[in-house]
């Protein structure tokens, strides 16, 4: 944080400088696959603000909420092919472009937003995003999602155990669906858009996302239980279509890659500072709330050894051994 917070200031003196003169008359679509209580919804508020105003009103910039322009998937694709300029998504779901990304859904991999702002902003984040590049897309910054829970409707979970049986939807790759079976639940992928209506339908029982995505979802109308388990943390890139990108000139890609810093610190500020509020939302509309005795946490930290060696071989032993000594550092 402290390093995109002197990065923006000094970005917002030389922009003043020069950025309005040259900036080319164009309009960005920037989407995201959740509705407007997202996380991410106030990060992009801050970035069109900051954009329109250090273009002098020359780049303006659209928001898409709540998957509008095609699932996670569809928008990379459009992305690549130039038709849609910008999204934020999980940072673990580009890992079908880039295999290392992946290591950001490892489950436990941070303790707090400590480690998680060192990691994503220091040297292992930048290799992540500079892999996009060769994809097709450019990786401006990272927001944040926060750390992951349980909601179901059938159980409170008070152990390891209770989770076995449930029927829980996963982002769809494969770390997700491996974690989840080796609790004993039966993962099942479904873009996000499709979630609520799932538990609607009792086609599923539950699924686990950040307290803040659960509130502003209102899943309490069709979830009665959730745990704080903490069980991942999502860092979320801010992505760029590199074919728009190279269209740029070095004036407006100043003033985009800037701002999307500028408006992580304030993203991240309000993700965090949020999710007490949040939480006592759900309690408010019913929700039951648990959490897992350490040992409990110990049993989960076990079971998921055999997924975190398994991915780890996929994601390269390369980038798991820099993240896990880099982490090592910040723990001494």
């Amino acid at each position: 944080m402290k390093r995109l917070v002197l990065k923006s200031i000094a970005a917002a003196v030389a922009v003043a400088a020069f950025g309005v003169a040259f900036a080319q008359e164009r309009t960005l679509k920037f989407t995201l696959n959740g509705p407007e209580g997202h996380p991410a919804v106030a990060g992009m508020k801050k970035f069109k603000e900051t954009v329109e105003a250090k273009s002098g009103g020359k780049i303006k910039v659209n928001l898409f909420y709540n998957g509008t322009l095609g699932s996670d998937q569809a928008v990379v694709s459009a992305m690549k092919g130039g038709t849609i300029e910008m999204s934020v998504m999980n940072s673990g779901i580009l890992a079908s472009e880039a295999k290392e990304l992946a290591i950001f859904d490892f489950p436990f991999l941070f303790a707090n937003e400590k480690e998680s702002d060192a990691i994503v902003d220091g040297p292992v984040g930048k290799k992540m995003h500079a892999l996009l590049e060769a994809k097709g897309l450019i990786g401006l910054s990272y927001w944040e999602l926060g750390y992951r829970q349980m909601t179901n409707s059938k159980r409170p979970l008070n152990k390891v155990e209770d989770i076995e049986g449930l029927k829980l939807r996963v982002i769809p790759n494969p770390i997700n669906v491996a974690w989840v079976k080796a609790l004993g639940a039966n993962p099942t992928p479904l873009p996000f858009p499709e979630v609520y209506s799932a538990m609607e339908q009792k086609a599923i029982d539950g699924q686990e996302n950040p307290i803040s995505v659960i509130a502003a979802n209102k899943f309490w109308e069709v979830q009665k239980y959730i745990a704080l388990t903490n069980h991942q943390y999502n860092p979320q890139s801010v992505i760029f279509s590199k074919k728009v990108w190279d269209s740029l000139s070095a004036a407006d890609k100043k003033i985009i890659d800037d701002a999307a810093d500028e408006a992580a610190i304030l993203q991240r500020k309000e993700s965090r500072a949020a999710v007490a509020a949040n939480l006592e939302l759900l309690k408010k509309n019913g929700m039951t709330v648990t959490t897992f005795a350490p040992a409990e946490v110990a049993k989960l930290r076990d079971k998921m050894k055999p997924v975190i060696a398994q991915f780890s071989a996929n994601v390269g032993e390369a980038t798991v051994n820099e993240t896990m000594a880099e982490l090592a550092k910040l723990r001494k």
